[in-house]
């Protein structure tokens, strides 16, 4: 169960267990929402071959009325189905269908994947409190929670969330396609042909501060006027970008569903975020041979080795700005950082090592309840 597929990192790894765990195996059904006006639907764009139930209400946004249909339809397909294992992933979908379960009586083992969390970035100090206290309560009744990286593991059970054997650390795993050349992508795109180009991929939401984005290509530009920008993504923040960038060589792709030629027309990808989980962008970029400079946060050290295969920088303007300037600064040690990612996150990342290790994870509970 997922609140909904947008374009991300939790719906690439929920379609990717959906083709992979092997079907005379694990017998799966896949129970999601609708995206927002605003947002790509991952089904739609790149995985129209994953089945899904969609259920009215399991999206992002909350309302009590349609919540407690969501609720309530879950509840029913719960019992018909009566799954030995229910994984839930995104918060909303983690409140409902834990509870769900619970109201149905099925007896199924309950998982959780936290992708991310809403710890820091996201609400007020109150709401967060509030989103703290809910999860501590689901975190009692879950059989194991996922976390996609150690610090995001380590942050949740400093918020008091689950305890640490609950707790198993599962990475992201995926498959980057072949980009084409680097001319060809430049010229699909319609960018420059020579000059270095640093891209933003992901959602443009607050949490991604596609605001310190903004500043962070004035203060380059700054200093070296030969450098381009690309931003491949869209999101409630996207108008705030344009009008913050108008007079700027930054070019806006919207969604992308060829994540691939966006990185081989570029040199390096960069992140400005408050707060991540183990960010698939940048896992994309290392496999694209790319060196990465991004913002020293939640679990994306995991991903990001500094100095290394790219620079990490606390997450402010300036900081970002020199890490920047230094990938600039430095061509050869560049290539050198980005074809060190390729090996790190080729080796760290693959889809073979996710289906792996959430069958290893399913078949803890085959081996407690008969499945006869």
């Amino acid at each position: 169960m997922i609140a909904r597929m947008n374009v991300g990192g939790p719906a690439v790894q929920v379609s990717s267990l959906m083709r992979t765990l092997p079907s005379e195996e694990f017998d799966q059904r896949l129970y999601t929402g609708y995206c927002a006006e605003d947002e790509a639907d991952y089904l739609d764009t790149q995985a129209r071959d994953v089945e899904a139930i969609r259920v009215e209400g399991l999206g992002r946004s909350i309302r009590p009325g349609d919540d407690a249909r969501a609720f309530a339809c879950l509840v029913r397909e719960i019992r018909d189905f009566r799954p030995h294992i229910i994984h839930t992933h995104t918060a909303k979908a983690g409140v409902l269908g834990r509870s769900a379960a619970k109201v149905a009586g099925a007896g199924s083992a309950l998982v959780h994947t936290f992708h991310g969390h809403l710890l820091h970035g996201y609400f007020s100090p109150p709401k967060t409190k509030a989103v703290i206290a809910v999860e501590q309560a689901l975190a009692k009744v879950s059989d194991r929670l996922v976390a996609v990286g150690p610090q995001v593991r380590d942050d949740l059970l400093s918020a008091g969330i689950g305890k640490p054997g609950q707790f198993v650390v599962i990475p992201p795993g995926l498959v980057l396609p072949p980009g084409p050349p680097r001319d060809e992508a430049r010229q699909l795109l319609g960018l420059p042909r020579e000059g270095p180009i640093i891209a933003f991929i992901g959602r443009l939401t607050k949490i991604k501060r596609p605001d310190r984005f903004a500043e962070v290509v004035r203060v380059v530009r700054s200093q070296r006027p030969d450098v381009q920008f690309l931003v491949a993504g869209a999101g409630d923040q996207e108008i705030a970008l344009r009008e913050s960038t108008h007079d700027l060589p930054v070019t806006m792709l919207g969604w992308r569903d060829d994540v691939e030629t966006v990185l081989a027309a570029s040199d390096a990808v960069l992140l400005t975020s408050d707060n991540e989980g183990t960010p698939l962008s940048l896992i994309q970029a290392g496999m694209a041979g790319l060196p990465v400079i991004a913002s020293d946060v939640g679990s994306v050290r995991d991903v990001v080795i500094d100095g290394k295969t790219g620079w990490l920088a606390k997450p402010a303007p300036q900081d970002l700005s020199q890490a920047v300037l230094k990938f600039l600064g430095d061509p050869q040690e560049a290539r050198r950082r980005g074809w060190a990612g390729e090996t790190h996150t080729t080796a760290a990342f693959g889809i073979q090592r996710l289906e792996e290790d959430h069958a290893n994870l399913y078949q803890e509970f085959m081996k407690k309840v008969n499945f006869a």
